[in-house]
């Protein structure tokens, strides 16, 4: 047996590299019971540019060793002999080696790029771990200093209480004595530790020199490994083996020796430190906060205010019955018992305050400025305001109202000759726009009534000057149309006196002019009288502070969007200021005039439209610049959620009173006409709406779902459809979109440009919608001579007709002893053996009654037809 025999005693055949049929680059390998298995042996190539790396030698050509070859044709040669000896071309050869540089570069860039990644993400690691412990130290230091402090301290307290002077504190040098002069105790311990580390001293030297005099004969002598200092320290090492980073194979392959912390470890060394923390922060005193509670606040909104735990205050809550979770909304009451039990102070605010400010006091007379007066022309409707306001202004308005009515409050602002600027507001007359005159008479400062002087005193006109008294402005009477043969001023004069309007002609304090516009006599009187009366008000203004006004009209234009026609009644408006008008905001974008000419700034009593805003304002909304969009977006909200929760509370808003119950089930008996309505402005839109509420009676009324102003869109024909209502278009147009969808969903579109037309349909509508009034008209009276009883018929009465006439399917009424027995028809009428259709008086006849034959001789039968009516509103 061979030695490698004797060396393989377990049976198995040892690994070979050669041998046999075994390709090369494999292994087999032997097993039991005569298994064996190749193994693939792949060698490892070193990376290029490593130590101990070779450069692979150019493969040798004919034309290498010749003289007189360039570089760059030997190099030539060499990849030609390349890429044949591969079965390549040139190209193809340097494109493969083009592409396994570019890899390598990349490679070498991740590598980087990693390396740089994990060596950031150690240095920070250990940034963290060297602040706990430099934060660790500072802390045990200072507990250490207050523990020593207190202990002296009570020393001091001590010796004080004793009558003795305390002893100072020896240096730590002194205190603390060499080990080397500590004195034997008789046990002998310490004398055995110094022989024990005396004997391996003298051991270790001796090994020493045993290990030089074997390498001097030129023996090998296995080293020692030396431990670090963390390994040899005993119980310290291993705690600081355990914080080391995990033992991995491409640790051991790379030799990494910086191994570092877990994190694991360093999120429970934060849990410690923060536990510690907390338990030192438990012992400070508590600050107390003002904490400001609204009418509604959420329990995780309260418990940041108060600096505290939001589970804290749901555990609170709990204890006190109240099932409660962070994101619930807990009442003003409520909120004030949790701050007070929680040690703070409550200061309680209602939600109404973010209007506070909004509009600011007066300004100081030294401030004002005269300003041009605000004059609204008010009537009744086609007496001639707007063309009045036409002949002030040189221009023809009231050609282009549909109808020749006006149906928007127009603002303009007109120069005199003198130089003098007023600012006109032109209100509708008809009905319907009372609102739009209400609110022109409480943006206004003089109120010029126009009365026709061959009409007179109309319903109308009473209303202004209604709406003139309540807002307590000064009126100015303008008596027009003087150039018609039947005018009578005078006439006029002494109807507005029913309405204690007293002009000054009959003693009162009224001016009253007599003018033309279509002749344009009079009108420097008019301007004239305005101008008195304007100087008698001492209208002032300051115009050096942030706008204040109100809108008088606005819509949604189709290529600018919400546009709000807005007048200035102190400051000045300003292109990019932030505007609050009602429920909407935005920040101008443009100023125009009324002939659309772009302006800078708009002054008091000056009108001006603005463009910017989110959405139409209301008309009659107060406007006002704020500071920031943040207050905007406030004060905005606000009033939308107060809008909202009025409408849900209207909706909603059902008692449980008998009363409140039959008048719901009266209310359910109405039938409604629901209709969508969309105008030109808002204004339109709101008179409408208030028309419609005024149509109908306890039967039929119309219910208007939705109005806005703006086009007809696709939203609008949905709406509609939902509702199953026709849409009332006045002014506007649908688009192409929404013409098609109304088609295909058979939705009603009605176009209307004059207001009546739109009333007078909605009217008709309703009451078409009304049941027809029933009227009885008696016809005859019959008396029963006999009663007689036939098969399959019945009892037939034999009858007289005393007065009137009897009809075949009239309706009867038995009457006995002047009572009424039954009430039906007529099912047989008979004179001898013959249906006959009528039966006059004085002749005898056979009745029988439908379904009813208890009847008796001598009984009256009264005959009646019931026609029905067709009602009208």
């Amino acid at each position: 047996m061979s030695d490698a025999d004797e060396r393989n005693t377990s049976g198995r055949k040892p690994l070979s590299l050669g041998g046999g049929s075994t390709p090369s680059g494999t292994v087999r390998q032997s097993f039991p019971r005569g298994r064996q298995k190749a193994v693939v042996v792949e060698k490892k190539r070193k990376r290029p540019g490593a130590p101990g790396a070779k450069e692979p030698s150019a493969p040798a050509t004919k034309d290498s060793g010749k003289p007189g070859i360039s570089d760059k044709d030997r190099a030539r040669a060499i990849i030609a002999a390349k890429a044949k000896q591969m079965g390549l071309s040139e190209e193809e050869l340097l494109k493969r080696q083009a592409a396994i540089q570019r890899a390598r570069a990349e490679a070498e860039s991740r590598d980087a790029k990693k390396r740089t990644e994990e060596e950031e993400r150690a240095q920070r690691q250990e940034d963290e771990m060297r602040a706990l412990e430099e934060q660790r130290q500072r802390t045990e230091a200072e507990r250490l200093a207050r523990e020593e402090a207190e202990r002296r301290r009570k020393d001091d307290a001590e010796a004080e209480a004793r009558g003795e002077t305390a002893p100072e504190p020896e240096p730590e040098s002194e205190l603390a004595p060499d080990p080397a002069d500590i004195p034997l105790e008789p046990s002998g311990k310490p004398q055995r530790k110094a022989d024990k580390a005396d004997k391996s001293r003298e051991r270790a030297e001796g090994d020493d020199d045993a290990a030089d005099m074997l390498r001097k004969l030129g023996g090998r002598v296995k080293e020692k490994k030396v431990e670090p200092a963390d390994k040899t320290g005993g119980g310290r090492g291993r705690e600081n083996r355990r914080h080391t980073g995990k033992l991995t194979i491409q640790n051991l392959v790379e030799d990494d020796e910086g191994r570092q912390r877990s994190l694991a470890s360093m999120r429970r060394a934060r849990e410690r430190e923060k536990q510690r923390r907390a338990q030192e922060g438990k012992g400070r005193d508590k600050v107390a906060r003002e904490v400001v509670v609204p009418e509604a606040i959420t329990v995780q909104d309260l418990a940041q205010r108060m600096a505290e735990r939001a589970a804290d205050v749901v555990k609170y809550l709990m204890t006190q019955g109240q099932m409660v979770r962070a994101n619930d909304v807990i009442d003003a009451d409520t909120a004030e018992l949790i701050v007070e039990e929680f040690g703070h102070t409550v200061k309680r605010v209602s939600e109404s305050d973010v209007e506070v400010g909004f509009i600011s006091g007066d300004d100081e007379d030294g401030a004002k400025k005269p300003r041009p007066p605000v004059v609204t022309v008010m009537g009744h409707v086609d007496h001639g305001k707007t063309s009045l306001l036409d002949a002030l202004r040189q221009t023809d308005v009231a050609a282009g109202e549909a109808g020749g009515i006006t149906q928007h409050i127009g603002a303009y602002q007109v120069q005199l000759k003198s130089g003098d600027r007023i600012t006109f507001l032109d209100t509708p007359g008809h009905a319907a726009f009372s609102s739009m005159r209400a609110r022109g008479a409480q943006a206004t400062d003089i109120v010029i009534l126009v009365v026709a002087a061959d009409d007179g005193v109309m319903p109308q006109t009473i209303e202004a000057i209604k709406h003139a008294k309540a807002a307590q402005v000064p009126i100015i009477v303008a008596v027009n149309k003087i150039d018609k043969p039947d005018a009578n001023p005078d006439k006029v004069l002494q109807e507005l006196l029913q309405h204690e309007v007293f002009v000054e002609s009959m003693g009162g304090d009224v001016q009253a002019v007599s003018v033309s516009a279509l002749k344009k006599t009079g009108l420097d009187e008019l301007t004239e009288a305005i101008s008195l009366q304007a100087e008698f008000l001492e209208l002032k203004a300051n115009p050096d502070r942030s706008a204040e006004g109100v809108v008088i009209e606005s819509q949604i234009d189709k290529g600018r969007g919400p546009v709000a026609t807005v007048l200035v009644k102190r400051g000045t408006l300003q292109r990019g200021d932030i505007v609050v008008a009602g429920a909407q905001w935005g920040k101008v974008r443009a100023l125009n005039n009324e002939r659309g000419q772009q302006m800078k700034d708009a002054g008091p009593s000056l009108p001006a439209e603005i463009l910017g805003l989110d959405g139409a304002p209301e008309p009659g909304e107060v406007f006002a610049v704020v500071e920031t969009e943040a207050r905007a977006r406030e004060l905005v909200d606000y009033r939308q959620r107060m809008m909202r929760d009025r409408s849900s509370a209207a909706r909603t808003g059902t008692g449980a009173s008998l009363e409140q119950m039959m008048a719901r089930l009266q209310q359910a008996e109405v039938s409604e006409m629901p209709m969508l309505v969309k105008a030109d402005v808002q204004g339109s839109a709101e008179a409408i709406t208030g028309a419609m509420a005024k149509l109908g009676n306890e039967e039929v009324r119309a219910r208007v779902i939705h109005s806005a102003p703006g086009g007809v869109s696709e939203s609008d024909v949905l709406l509609a459809r939902a509702s199953g209502a026709p849409i009332f278009a006045f002014n506007v147009r649908a688009n192409k979109q929404a013409r098609e969808l109304a088609e295909r969903e058979g939705v009603e579109i009605r176009y209307y440009s004059v207001i009546y037309d739109l009333i007078d349909d909605v009217k008709g509508t309703l009451e078409g919608m009304l049941a027809p009034e029933k009227r009885e008209t008696f016809i005859g009276y019959a008396e029963i001579l006999e009663v007689f009883s036939i098969t399959r018929v019945g009892k037939v009465a034999g009858c007289r007709v005393t007065e009137g006439v009897v009809k075949r399917g009239c309706g009867v009424r038995l009457l006995r002893d002047d009572t009424v027995l039954h009430e039906g028809k007529l099912s047989t009428l008979k004179r001898f053996k013959d249906e006959v259709p009528e039966v006059r008086a004085g002749t005898e006849c056979g009745m029988a009654f439908e379904k009813y034959e208890d009847i008796q001789v001598g009984d009256q039968i009264e005959c009646f037809q019931v026609e029905e009516v067709k009602r009208s509103l």
